[in-house]
């Protein structure tokens, strides 16, 4: 059985982390570097085969939501390893790593929607000028269109720069 850390550095201790790991028994400890994107998790979770044991420090050190957290336990489950978290005690094996499935799956729920957030369509200058010439002033146009202030204040500024003098 093969145990390895995974330690992200760009989380706050970092360092003592990788230590505690070491303490705990992990034969190789990974750190992911800042702006990795998940690179070494990912290469990790890949090798791990079974019997083996991801052991990271905090449970949010392994995933940022709850999505993630189950994503990873998918796929740590799907090779036949498990997952050991130090503080506090946790572990995905045997009753307790049912309880941690049901609590991951019930945290994901609560996850906002995968994918970007939809911003609105930017406003047509017509309409933010349509409003203007209503008296409608430019904090209200943006609340009634669905759009930034900057928004409207740019596109004002915009027809102003091109109006003839």
């Amino acid at each position: 059985m093969l145990r390895i850390g995974y330690v992200r550095l760009r989380d706050a201790g970092a360092y003592e982390d990788t230590a505690r790991l070491k303490a705990a028994g992990c034969q190789v400890v990974r750190a992911e570097e800042p702006g990795g994107a998940g690179q070494a998790l990912s290469s990790i979770l890949d090798f791990m085969g079974p019997g083996d044991q991801l052991v990271v420090p905090r449970l949010d050190r392994l995933a940022n939501t709850g999505r993630g957290l189950l994503e990873a336990l998918d796929r740590l489950e799907a090779r036949g390893a498990s997952l050991t978290v130090l503080e506090p005690p946790l572990s995905s094996t045997g009753l307790a790593g049912v309880a941690l499935r049901a609590a991951l799956q019930a945290v994901s729920e609560l996850d906002p929607p995968v994918g970007r957030r939809r911003r609105p369509a930017a406003a047509a200058a017509q309409e933010i000028f349509a409003l203007q010439r209503a008296g409608v002033g430019p904090v209200e146009i943006a609340r009634r269109l669905g759009v930034s202030r900057m928004t409207v204040w740019r596109k004002l500024k915009a027809v102003e720069e091109t109006a003839p003098a």
